[in-house]
């Protein structure tokens, strides 16, 4: 079929129609070195689609064994930022209807940032709901990081437009849910849902921090968003907590114990 087109007619039709097993075969006995390595090119391409696809059936299993069990409306929830120094922390709930997959979806902190952006997108567009909920850096130091991040969580399930039949949960303990639930650890690499929204949690997130940034510049809270890095501990020990610092912080505390610069409520965000 294909020995007497040119490279170019073939290159059109593995693009345009594809190329089934039988017509890779030809492509592969074909004398020509251009198209024999076409065909060498287009097997790769089909093995990186099958072993994504079984790579997000692995992934949505727990999902679709909720689903069999009458579960439909599965939520995933996942939070972003409790180790920052400065800054919320956000969590994000996502349901999705049933059959749907995203691929790419992965641990969010695997991702690029420009790989997460493109993905955010996605989410919300394929998504049935989404909501998200944040909890500012006073109450993170009122009442531990821990409790704001399920104040957050709970947050998040709550501004969801559905009420979710089942919540999956990154981590080993649940906040108030308004469904039956189940804390799973390592849940953003195991569990689609969950890891969708953890990548809308830290897409989320991170657009706070950027806004921060602008509102509190010098702290370079757009590069490391609020995490403890040598440049950021140093811009502290410089400028002085920031309204939006945890105080109770290693790192912070120290230098807002002694620091001469008076500290002022910021206006929420959200």
């Amino acid at each position: 079929m294909f020995r007497d087109w040119t490279l170019e007619r073939v290159q059109r039709w593995v693009e345009t129609a594809g190329a089934t097993a039988s017509e890779i075969e030809e492509l592969l006995d074909d004398d020509r070195q251009e198209v024999r390595q076409l065909a060498e090119t287009v097997l790769q391409q089909y093995e990186h689609i099958r072993v994504e696809e079984e790579r997000l059936r692995d992934l949505c299993r727990r999902e679709q064994e909720l689903r069999g069990k009458g579960f439909l409306l599965v939520a995933g929830v996942d939070e972003a930022g409790r180790g920052p120094l400065a800054g919320p922390v956000v969590a994000a709930a996502v349901i999705f209807p049933p059959g749907v997959t995203i691929p790419g979806v992965r641990d969010s902190k695997t991702l690029t940032p420009a790989r997460r952006e493109m993905l955010y997108e996605l989410i919300c567009r394929k998504a049935l709901a989404t909501g998200v909920g944040v909890v500012s850096n006073e109450i993170i130091d009122e009442r531990n990081v821990l409790q704001a991040t399920m104040l957050a969580m709970h947050q998040a399930v709550e501004a969801l437009s559905l009420v979710p039949d089942y919540c999956l949960v990154d981590g080993n303990r649940l906040p108030e849910l308004p469904c039956p639930g189940e804390a799973v650890v390592d849940g953003d690499a195991t569990c689609f849902t969950v890891a969708c929204a953890g990548i809308v949690a830290k897409v989320y997130r991170d657009r706070l921090m950027d806004e921060l940034d602008r509102r509190y510049p010098g702290y370079g809270l757009a590069t490391h968003k609020g995490y403890p890095t040598a440049a950021h501990l140093e811009a502290i020990r410089q400028l002085g907590p920031s309204p939006v610092h945890r105080l109770t912080f290693k790192g912070v505390r120290e230098v807002a114990e002694q620091s001469a610069f008076p500290l002022e409520k910021h206006d929420n965000l959200v």
